[in-house]
């Protein structure tokens, strides 16, 4: 199997995700949308390290960016920055039990979620901030499902 072969797995996830990301929800469960670009990127960096990365992440954030609206670069460093945290720690991850793993990917949707604080209170947007606090409890109730799912219609296909 080909290298372009085992991409379709992970570009289909991505395209999921980011679809979830900016569909419409209605203003009062907006908040409680999980960060599900930022979910997909942590299973793929943690999942095959050295083939979906800070570089990836990147390109990724970039597009959604633009699909967002928001200030150019600030999704790309937020997600490059979970992806960084996700190698960094894939070792460890890899090993733990699901609620651990579940502990672990909050954490690291936590510090993705701040530095979205960071740059927001950079730029004078601090409209509703605390409100984002819910996106990293939804995550801690995501996470298991998605990575379920994902290992049992994705990963297999990815060639791990």
């Amino acid at each position: 199997m080909t290298g372009r072969a085992r991409f379709w797995p992970v570009l289909l996830a991505l395209l999921i995700a980011l679809s979830l990301e900016v569909a419409p929800l209605p203003a009062a469960l907006e908040a409680w949308r999980p960060p599900w670009v930022a979910l997909t990127v942590i299973y793929w960096a943690m999942l095959q390290p050295g083939r979906y990365g800070v570089g990836i992440a990147w390109l990724v954030g970039i597009v959604l960016d633009v699909l967002k609206g928001s200030i150019l670069g600030q999704h790309a460093l937020m997600l490059a920055v979970a992806a960084f945290l996700t190698i960094r720690f894939c070792q460890r991850l890899r090993v733990f039990p699901i609620w651990q793993k579940t502990i672990a990917v909050c954490a690291i949707v936590a510090v993705y979620t701040f530095i979205g604080f960071w740059i927001d209170g950079m730029t004078g947007d601090l409209e509703g901030s605390l409100l984002r606090l819910a996106s990293i409890a939804s995550a801690l109730v995501v996470w298991p499902p998605l990575y379920w799912v994902s290992n049992r219609l994705l990963a297999p296909q990815a060639g791990r």
